[in-house]
């Protein structure tokens, strides 16, 4: 008699539950309760009824963690809210800074709760779940976009496909680190050697390799785990604190880090530091600090984010590890902006991971705070075990030809004159624009993906333009023509041809993107989109005195200076005029300074947007006048809550803030002329 179909299909979900189990017990638990033969015994059951009954197969099943055949590249993926980067604090004064600021923008006299947990020396990725199932699995990225990695991410034992339990949200994004233990490291790196002749420096770069690999089949081969810390998209609620969110993420099948503890005040925070710093060798995998994070999701919201960090966590990173070499010698480079930053040349040291030949000195300030000299024998560390830097000269190793280092008269890249304002630490070339050094960062700056975008445009074939002479500053980039570039080493006719091309769509872009493309000091990304929606206008900003620049939200005396300066060259204006002429445009800022319908409301937005993400509904709304904040304030005027909306929600309606779901936001920008 043929088997039972319905029967076949029970058992083979008991198989998946009770693979599940195990699979939570072991990966995430810890604390297995089968020997690996009964567990291997289970596994080949389940793979022999899916081979048998195709019909059987489920997308989820513990059999399905290998993909097929390799991809050709990596899709993009935005994430639907930013993946913040954390503030760094290095000593205990530090931390006690950060709790100090944490209660003071709170009002808060007493000790902040706080949830703290070792930091993981990973690579952050984003699982997005829907019904349970996991569907999508991402890089960070610059924190706004990252990549799909889902093939290889389906890979990874301690990922369930699918959640655990009950309760969960009906869409959840689940945030944490893909790291590889030590003896998996170790292990791998010996298999590596044996087969390949080679082997990786550290556990990240391991990881961090294993995840970029095209072919999921060999990401399956890597030793790579998970340990979630956080949650980011959801439609529904989560707990309201950090570390009874990592409880809730535990339960529904994710590893989080067994270390977790919640510390009250600076002095328990310390303690915990400490007494991880302390076990930081023996642990199973690398940690480079400690995160700590206010633990109350309010007040989290309260304190809000600034800049690409939130304002309630900071990681307190461990003692760099340090190595002695010898300063061979010490060069002057030149910035984007003219700096002349010295930089030592060391006899290469093995320190912190990784193999150190370089160091910066900073400025002439530090130099003779460290009283370093050529030829001397310095402590290297790793800050932060990334930036090599100079910690001190061990002065009873000076050798007696050591020689002084002296800032030098004349710029190294162009020989134009270096000049020091008083009350700067920093020295600059005097050749702007003619200087060769400052022509290439220039060029590398205005073709960034976060300034004029111009795929392609990379340091190798901006060193060949400059060196043939076809640019010598941003505005020659416009006039590139297919042949000539064809003729530089190793470019080629179709590589030029997508190059112009790039540069040619490149026209099309933002008047925030443009202002903070042109490279003046002290703009960055958040000034320059604050300066464009201020005066709405370029010709309307190139015109403004100091007094009128200063009116832009944080944009000081200093700031300002900068800018007034940079229009006062004239050969800066030119530029300007030509890259207007080369056809450089953007769209109509909506809210020119003093108008909008919107001017001066601050707005919330929380929850989920279906028609659009909350970034592009918080550009659509600054455009209006409106300032979009994070936080829920007495001070703010609206709120506009989608599917999900939780404490803000609750909080706005306490103070009886108007809110808007998304049909009456929709409603609004329509009236506004906006299409919706």
């Amino acid at each position: 008699m043929p088997e039972d179909l319905a029967a076949l299909r029970h058992e083979t979900e008991r198989l998946r539950e009770e693979l599940r189990h195990h699979n939570h017990r072991y990966y995430v638990l810890d604390d297995p309760t089968v020997a690996d033969a009964e567990y291997d015994r289970l596994l080949s059951r389940l793979r022999e009824l899916e081979a048998a009954h195709p019909d059987l197969l489920d997308p989820d099943s513990p059999t399905q963690r290998v993909g097929g055949a390799a991809l050709a590249a990596f899709v993009a993926v935005r994430h639907e809210l930013p993946m913040l980067s954390l503030d760094n604090v290095f000593s205990e004064e530090e931390f006690r800074g950060f709790d100090r600021r944490v209660r003071e923008r709170l009002g808060e006299e007493g000790d902040i709760r706080y949830c703290c947990e070792p930091k993981l020396d990973g690579v952050a990725l984003s699982l997005l779940y829907e019904d349970g199932a996991l569907v999508r699995g991402a890089t960070r990225g610059d924190g706004a976009s990252g990549e799909d990695i889902t093939a290889n991410v389906r890979t990874i034992a301690s990922i369930p496909l699918r959640l655990l339990g009950e309760g969960w949200p009906q869409r959840l994004e689940v945030r944490g680190e893909v790291y590889m233990p030590r003896a998996g490291f170790e292990s791998f790196n010996r298999r590596a050697l044996e087969t390949e002749g080679k082997t990786f420096v550290n556990p990240r770069n391991a990881a961090a390799g294993s995840l970029r690999q095209l072919d999921s089949r060999i990401t399956a081969q890597r030793p790579l785990e998970f340990c979630a810390y956080g949650a980011g998209v959801s439609s529904a609620a989560l707990s309201g604190r950090q570390s009874q969110l990592l409880a809730q993420l535990r339960d529904w099948g994710l590893r989080c880090s067994p270390e977790v503890k919640v510390a009250t005040g600076v002095a328990a925070c310390l303690e915990y530091y400490a007494e991880l710093l302390g076990r930081r060798a023996r642990l199973p995998h690398d940690i480079d600090g400690i995160v700590f994070k206010v633990d109350s999701i309010a007040l989290q919201e309260r304190l809000g984010t600034v800049a690409r960090a939130p304002r309630w966590a900071v990681a307190h990173k461990f003692p760099a590890e340090e190595e002695m070499t010898r300063v061979e010698d010490v060069e002057f480079q030149v910035g984007r902006t003219g700096a002349i930053t010295p930089v030592a040349r060391l006899a290469p040291v093995f320190v912190g991971g990784v193999t150190v030949s370089n160091a910066t000195l900073h400025n002439m300030d530090e130099i003779a705070r460290l009283g370093l000299m050529r030829g001397d024998t310095v402590i290297v560390r790793r800050a932060g075990d990334v930036i090599p830097q100079v910690a001190r000269v061990v002065m009873e190793r000076r050798p007696l030809d050591a020689t002084p280092v002296t800032l030098p008269d004349q710029c190294p890249a162009c020989g134009s004159p270096v000049e020091r304002v008083e009350g700067e630490v920093v020295a600059r070339c005097s050749g702007t624009l003619v200087c060769p050094a400052q022509q290439r960062e220039a060029l590398r700056h205005f073709a960034s993906r976060r300034a004029m975008d111009i795929d392609g445009l990379g340091e190798r074939i901006i060193e060949h333009l400059l060196a043939a002479g076809l640019v010598r500053d941003v505005a020659d980039l416009y006039t590139l023509q297919p042949d000539a570039l064809a003729a530089l080493d190793r470019l080629g006719q179709k590589s030029a041809v997508n190059l112009v091309m790039a540069i040619a769509r490149s026209r099309e872009t933002t008047l925030e993107r443009f202002l903070y493309a042109l490279g003046m000091r002290e703009v960055g990304e958040a000034t320059a989109r604050a300066l464009a929606r201020h005066f709405g206008t370029l010709e309307t900003f190139v015109a403004a005195d100091v007094t009128r620049l200063q009116q832009v939200q944080d944009v000081g005396p200093v700031v300002a200076g900068h800018i007034a300066a940079f229009f006062a060259d004239q050969r800066n204006r030119e530029l300007l005029a030509r890259l207007v002429a080369a056809g450089i445009h953007w769209p109509a800022v909506e809210k020119p300074a003093g108008g909008g319908p919107l001017e001066g409301v601050s707005v919330v937005l929380t929850g989920t947007l279906d028609s659009m993400t909350r970034d592009e509904a918080a550009e659509r709304l600054a455009a209006l006048g409106a300032r979009v904040s994070g936080s829920v304030s007495a001070k703010t005027g609206l709120l506009v809550a989608g599917p999900g909306a939780g404490s803000k929600l609750t909080k706005a309606q306490t103070l009886g803030i108007d809110v808007w779901d998304e049909a009456r936001l929709l409603a609004f920008l329509h009236e506004q002329g906006g299409s919706s």
